[in-house]
């Protein structure tokens, strides 16, 4: 029975992994690394100045974009600290309190994001459906509504899934599969029955990301049902066009999230190594690419930036 010892306190120590088999290139990968999260977070910061300064910009579609970049800042930070630690310090030690908040910011700012894209859907497809109520649909008072549901949703669904995991005990290995607190990796480690918890995190995948995704197929049928029925090419192509950036960052969220469920239920002949990278390039695509993809699509957010960047230039 020494064995079973039930370590669920506050004392309890995680060890987070880097990428396995790889320790003594940890100080090389570091770079590429670090070179994403700078990318990330200045990207995302540079369109939320740049939509906060610039008053043209001030607009439906332009306020869910701001929600967006909020939501990557938020998942690039929850795990900077944990990944650049173990790379540079070999910081691999994460308390157990310290590793289910980490947890909860890592899903709640994921599922704000599912629930980002399916409001900004809904934007586009109020845009062309309907363009003359656009505006008294999609009010300032409306969107702010739609951002309070989003946090809310997001809490609410995940705080259960996260604090069920203090019933547990955990006499096994204290090793984590990632550099940061994964959900399926701490339960993995306890010796306790986990049924309970696997059922509320399946729950909770199915609920947020997997009927955002549904609501957003169905969005888009009905948007091009809508782009099929106008009878010039050239406005059919000037309106779908302005979904090309959306779609990209559906893609760049989705296709992780999906190749790392796979890996971890198909995967368990992979290489460690390629866990690691797809758990990492989950948290890290999204962020790195949204701005890219909306400065590159977009021509307002475009010219945004670069004024930004020429007015900041010229100030120095």
């Amino acid at each position: 029975m020494s064995t079973l010892q039930n370590t669920t306190s506050s004392s309890i120590i995680f060890l987070l992994t880097g990428v396995p088999g790889l320790e003594v290139f940890h100080t090389w990968i570091s770079i590429p690394f670090c070179f994403l999260y700078v990318t990330a977070l200045s990207g995302n910061s540079l369109i939320l100045f740049a939509i906060t300064t610039q008053p043209n910009l001030h607009e439906p579609m332009y306020y869910f974009l701001s929600m967006l970049s909020t939501t990557d800042l938020g998942l690039s930070v929850s795990t900077l600290v944990t990944m650049l630690g173990i790379f540079w310090f070999n910081a691999r030690e994460i308390g157990f309190n310290a590793c289910l908040s980490q947890m909860f910011f890592i899903q709640l700012f994921t599922v704000m994001e599912s629930s980002v894209l399916l409001a900004m859907v809904f934007d586009r497809f109020v845009a062309i459906s309907n363009p003359l109520r656009y505006a008294s649909v999609l009010t300032d008072l409306k969107i702010a509504q739609i951002g309070t549901v989003i946090i809310t949703r997001g809490t609410l669904i995940l705080t259960p899934m996260v604090m069920l995991l203090k019933r547990l005990s955990y006499c096994r290995s204290h090793v984590l599969q990632h550099s940061y607190c994964f959900h399926p990796d701490v339960m993995k480690l306890s010796c306790t029955d986990t049924r309970i918890n696997s059922a509320v995190g399946l729950a909770a995948l199915i609920t947020t990301a997997g009927v955002d995704s549904i609501f957003i197929i169905l969005s888009y049928i009905f948007i091009i049902k809508t782009l099929l029925s106008i009878a010039s090419p050239k406005e059919r192509k000037k309106a779908f066009s302005t979904c090309i950036s959306h779609i990209g960052a559906v893609a760049v969220f989705y296709i992780p999230l999906i190749s790392l469920s796979f890996v971890h239920r198909f995967g368990k002949r992979a290489p460690p190594y390629v866990h690691t990278l797809i758990a990492n390039a989950y948290l890290l695509i999204p962020p790195l690419m949204n701005p890219i993809i909306y400065s590159v699509k977009t021509k307002q957010i475009r010219k945004a930036v670069l004024k930004v960047l020429h007015c900041s230039t010229t100030k120095n």
